[in-house]
């Protein structure tokens, strides 16, 4: 599946791996589950390393480990099920995570905006860099405060 990051395709240097499978050299995303199982083996790699969290699973259960990850990949089983929106700003402002976020699942086109301003900066999806540009550039003004701290129209209102 194509990866954009940061408006642009880009070749992805993880690989996603099952809960049995071998760890390969570099560039490992693991479930949440192997890597709370597997935690010391997998940071004592000092390796690029990524974990995939269900909508379910909140990224407080990373703790402190959430700094020492090279990428968070959160999944939208289907594009109604919005946890994604609230762990990726979460994962910015509170825990400070300055990663990668990756979308992965069934997200739409007219979500694109939004999740940019929650705090992705990566998408697995079936849509271009043009339309990712298009998607962003198509909402000048913001109701929602997020992550990115745009100012809101309230705000805009008030000055």
């Amino acid at each position: 599946m194509p990866l954009i990051k940061n408006g642009e395709g880009i070749e992805d240097h993880f690989v996603t791996i099952t809960d049995d499978a071998p760890l390969p050299i570099n560039g490992t995303i693991v479930s949440l589950t192997r890597f709370k199982a597997e935690r010391d083996t997998l940071l004592a790699r000092n390796a690029p390393l990524g974990v995939r969290l269900k909508s379910a699973e909140s990224p407080e259960e990373l703790g402190e480990d959430v700094h020492r990850l090279s990428l968070i990949v959160l999944e939208f089983p289907i594009f109604r099920d919005g946890r994604a929106f609230s762990w990726a700003r979460m994962l910015r402002t509170r825990m400070g995570f300055t990663g990668e976020i990756r979308a992965t699942g069934h997200f739409l086109y007219d979500q694109l905006a939004f999740m940019t301003r929650t705090g992705f900066d990566a998408f697995e999806g079936d849509f271009t860099e043009a339309q990712l540009a298009r998607a962003l550039a198509e909402m000048t003004n913001v109701y929602q405060p997020s992550a990115d701290r745009r100012r809101t129209i309230r705000e805009l209102r008030a000055v």
